[in-house]
């Protein structure tokens, strides 16, 4: 121990020298250097801390719950269903032969009709010679209609139908259900005018024969229809009408389904009346 002086070495409140163990000492309350040292209060400040940043998080959550997340009802009214409804107006009311009939006379009414006439254009009912008179005459003008009429049949001829796994009449083998849907996806104006419209409507279709001794299962394609109408007798009619592919996605990892759970599903599940 140093015996420099009183205190045991030559620093205020310390005792030890060179080698020695260094030892501060408690502060006297009659230290005549000066006013005792007051501790150093760490946990008071930290506390401070803490709190303040609690109370930021706090203040954070509580600003993006009020602009995202609205108040609990208050009442059994119920919310508004805009962001969720169709876009357009309902398209038509009446059908004919099975054709929807009665479009708007706008750009929405174009469209709807373009891709209602894509379903009915896309079904088996143009596999028979009847149904698919009724459905030239249901959507193209009288002119369009007629020349049409020959060039179809003629298209659907029973060499044709027989590559289909059909007969002559466009009936499949017993035991066995030939499918053909068009599913619209989407559609869209290419030029619009009081008495003409341009629409593409852009949809995938389903086509095969499903049955157990079938060798043309039912595949998907996606194709572009692109329609030149005209506003004939309070209506929009077709006068012409051209397809080419795609675009096409990727195709899904979604296993095949069984022929008669194809089957089941296009008797099953009704299509629809389509709004733009």
């Amino acid at each position: 121990m140093s015996n420099d002086d009183q205190y045991g070495g030559g620093g205020h409140g310390e005792v030890g020298g060179t080698g020695q163990t260094r030892t501060r000492l408690p502060d006297s309350p009659t230290d005549s250097y000066g006013t005792p040292r007051r501790a150093p209060r760490a946990s008071r400040g930290l506390i401070t801390v803490v709190g303040v940043v609690v109370l930021l998080i706090a203040a954070i959550a509580f600003a993006n719950r009020s602009g995202d997340t609205p108040d609990a009802p208050t009442s059994d009214k119920a919310p508004n269903a805009s962001s969720t409804s169709p876009t357009g107006t309902s398209p038509v009311t009446t059908k004919t032969s099975g054709i929807p009939k009665g479009f708007a006379h706008d750009e929405q009414g174009a469209q709807s009709a373009a891709a209602n006439y894509t379903v009915a254009l896309g079904s088996d009912g143009m596999l028979k010679k009847d149904v698919r008179h009724a459905l030239m005459d249901g959507i193209y003008t009288p002119q369009a209609a007629a020349q049409l009429k020959v060039a179809q049949d003629a298209t659907y001829s029973p060499a044709f139908l027989a590559n289909l796994g059909l007969d002559a009449n466009g009936n499949a083998p017993q035991g066995s259900t030939f499918i053909t849907r068009a599913v619209p996806v989407g559609t869209r104006i290419e030029n619009y005018g009081p008495t003409s419209a341009k629409v593409a409507v852009w949809y995938t279709g389903l086509i095969g024969m499903s049955g157990a001794k079938s060798t043309s299962p039912v595949r998907t394609t996606w194709q572009t229809w692109t329609f030149e109408l005209s506003w004939v007798g309070e209506d929009w009619k077709v006068t012409s009408d051209i397809q080419q592919n795609g675009p096409a996605p990727v195709p899904g990892d979604v296993p095949a389904s069984t022929s008669d759970d194809i089957s089941k599903a296009v008797q099953e599940f009704g299509g629809f009346t389509y709004a733009r």
